[in-house]
């Protein structure tokens, strides 16, 4: 059985993780801890989220002397913290046994340059960014198995990256027209902390980050091309929709997209190719990414859609998927009935 801990385990992603590993065949949920201030601590998870009454675990407060005791006790650490705090517990954490998914954005761009222009702060844990990989679990199994450190996705890179990468990778796309990716949140993926701007009854539908979001050079280092990435913040609690146009290359058929979504995704289990444009209440609570594009020959443009829910394709869901992939479990372990 792997032991695992959970770090950052009251906020939304935190508790979906709890949820999955509790119900994971071959995972045991040894910790679930908050930061050491945190008014959470000692309480017990079915206190601040209700859907989880039934599990037992209480949150307890991370101290210093916790992180090297993880780090050599523990198989499995999710990480659903801050990014500072994720950047500045990740040297001890992953100086043990114990193999480290971070679900910040703290070691997904190996640019630290980059990084610190979109994230505010400097990057200085460079050895554990040397050795991070990236967490997209359909497209670099290989890379997560072999992992000691993975950076998990965000959830609108997740989903433009699904969207777009069967056509990058076979080389389909007009190099000198970026793709426009449009892609709307439900107010979960703001976190749990309140905040009047992502506040439900506040909340309409509005643009953000309006070309300056850092999951867009995320997005871009991903797929090997420039890219315009506008996020949206629905009147809805999870999923995400993107709706991304792309202009392709000169003489590429209809057909050559549906191959190239068949064979991107077609033994993906946790993909779905459907035969309609996604919509999240479909895959709303689960961990399927769901996809459907259409082609104008005669000009030369196709549109993918693709829909994920935030919370678990966008986050813990696709965690497990690499935690699986570290461990040797199928990929869909824990996460599917099949």
């Amino acid at each position: 059985m792997i032991n695992v801990a959970i770090i950052g385990a009251s906020g939304y992603t935190g508790a979906q993780l709890v949820q999955l590993i509790h119900q994971h065949p071959g995972m045991q949920l040894a910790h679930t801890f908050v930061s050491q201030h945190s008014a959470d601590a000692h309480q017990p998870i079915a206190a601040l989220h209700g859907s989880y009454a039934h599990l037992p675990y209480q949150l307890q407060p991370l101290s210093d002397e916790w992180l090297v005791t993880l780090s050599e006790q523990m198989d499995i650490i999710f990480l659903a913290t801050p990014h500072e705090a994720s950047h500045d517990w990740m040297e001890t954490l992953a100086s043990g046994k114990a193999k480290v998914l971070d679900l910040s954005g703290a070691f997904r761009l190996q640019d630290t340059a980059v990084f610190a222009q979109y994230y505010g702060f400097a990057h200085t844990a460079r050895s554990s960014l040397d050795k991070a990989v990236y967490g997209l679990a359909e497209w670099y199994p290989a890379e997560i198995r072999n992992a000691h450190i993975v950076a998990v996705p965000g959830c609108y890179p997740t989903a433009s990256l699904t969207a777009l990468k069967p056509l990058a990778e076979q080389t389909l796309l007009d190099p000198q027209v970026r793709p426009v990716i449009n892609a709307v949140s439900g107010v979960s993926g703001a976190g749990r902390k309140a905040s009047l701007t992502n506040s439900f009854c506040e909340v309409s539908l509005q643009a953000y980050g309006v070309l300056g979001h850092r999951h867009t050079p995320e997005i871009e280092a991903y797929l090997g091309t420039p890219v315009i990435f506008t996020p949206h913040l629905g009147n809805f609690k999870r999923g995400i929709l993107a709706t991304v146009t792309v202009k392709l290359a000169a003489g590429v058929t209809a057909d050559q997209v549906s191959q190239a979504y068949v064979d991107a995704y077609a033994e993906k289990p946790l993909i779905r190719l459907r035969d309609r444009m996604p919509k999240v209440d479909d895959l709303a609570n689960t961990p399927f990414a769901d996809v459907h594009w259409t082609v104008d020959e005669t000009a030369g443009y196709a549109v993918i859609g693709t829909a994920i829910d935030n919370v678990m394709k966008g986050a813990a869901a696709q965690a497990v998927q690499c935690a699986n992939l570290m461990c040797n479990f199928s990929i869909q372990t824990g996460l599917t009935h099949s």
